[in-house]
């Protein structure tokens, strides 16, 4: 719901999104972006990923939503052009790597949401580290319940670049 929320909000042309698992998020972003959304969708597990592609083509999303079938932090190097919205969900150690790897599609503005950092923070340190006191970014964290549970509490850090 904060995701959705953050893209009404936000309204991006390109979001990147780093961990497809079955591709719920993206399906939910691209359903909550304004017309003419492009959502790039990395994925290393191809299991995943073949399930992705087939959850979009059953949204009717195809021409929204496109899956890279990879390695995170490979794959985010070779991108070109910038992305508005960053969505991370996937390793929570390579957080920071991911980042790092796609800070040069950055833009003034661009908004990094990092999911898990309430139950999985103690594997994430040098990213919440960064995007709060070292990188240039405003940042908050903001609580929410762990997908799929009812009471099970966990955040997410929402950032935006500030140059």
């Amino acid at each position: 719901r904060i995701l959705a929320e953050i893209v009404k909000k936000t309204r991006p042309k390109r979001i990147l999104e780093v961990g497809a698992l079955y591709g719920y998020s993206a399906i939910l972003i691209a359903k909550n972006s304004p017309p003419g959304v492009q959502i790039v969708s990395v994925e290393k597990n191809p299991e995943h990923a073949r399930i992705t592609k087939g959850n979009i083509r059953r949204a009717n999303m195809e021409g929204r939503i496109s899956v890279v079938e990879g390695d995170g932090t490979t794959e985010l190097r070779k991108l070109s052009g910038s992305f508005d919205l960053v969505f991370l969900d996937a390793e929570k150690t390579e957080y920071l790597a991911y980042l790092k790897a796609v800070e040069k599609n950055l833009h003034k503005g661009s908004v990094i949401v990092a999911d898990n950092v309430g139950i999985f923070k103690d594997q994430m340190q040098d990213y919440l580290e960064y995007v709060r006191n070292k990188g240039p970014y405003r940042s908050r964290t903001v609580e929410t319940l762990l997908e799929f549970s009812d009471s099970t509490k966990d955040a997410m850090e929402i950032s935006e670049k500030l140059e």
